[in-house]
C-alpha cells in the first residue's frame, strides 16, 4: 500500500505564491510519474503538470511560466511551485503518482487533497 501526502495549501492573495509538496510512503520499487492536477467547485479535475521519472515536464497552458513542477526523487516527493497566482487558481489540488510496487505491478494513486484559495 502507498500513501499520498500533500502540504501546502492555503489562502493567497493575488500575484501571491504558494508551494505543493507531496510525499509517497509504502512499499515502492520504483515512481514512474507524478503530477498534480486541481478541480474547482462545479467543474471536472484537470491536469495542472506532471513529471516523469527521466524529468520531462508537460504544464497545462493556463499555468505555464507560472507554475513549476519539480520532483526529490531521494525523497519519494514531487512539489508544485506556484507564482503570480490568480483567482482563477483557487481550487482543490491533488497529487496523483503511478508508481511500480515491489510485487511488480503498476498503480496510480492519488492524494487526499490540498485547498487552494486565491483571493483578496
Amino acid at each position: 500500500q502507498v500513501q499520498l501526502v500533500e502540504s501546502g495549501g492555503g489562502l493567497v492573495q493575488p500575484g501571491g505564491s504558494l508551494r505543493l509538496s507531496c510525499a509517497a510512503s509504502g512499499s515502492i520499487f520504483s515512481i514512474n510519474a507524478m503530477g498534480w492536477y486541481r478541480q474547482a467547485p462545479g467543474k471536472q479535475r484537470e491536469l495542472v503538470a506532471d513529471i516523469i521519472s527521466g524529468g520531462s515536464t508537460n504544464y497545462a497552458d493556463s499555468v505555464k511560466g507560472r507554475f513549476t513542477i519539480s520532483r526529490d526523487n531521494a525523497k519519494n516527493t514531487v512539489y508544485l511551485q506556484m507564482n503570480s497566482l490568480k483567482p482563477e487558481d483557487t481550487a482543490v489540488y491533488y497529487c496523483r503518482s503511478s508508481i511500480t510496487m515491489v510485487d511488480g505491478y503498476e498503480y496510480d494513486y492519488w492524494g487526499q487533497g490540498t485547498q487552494v484559495t486565491v483571493s483578496s
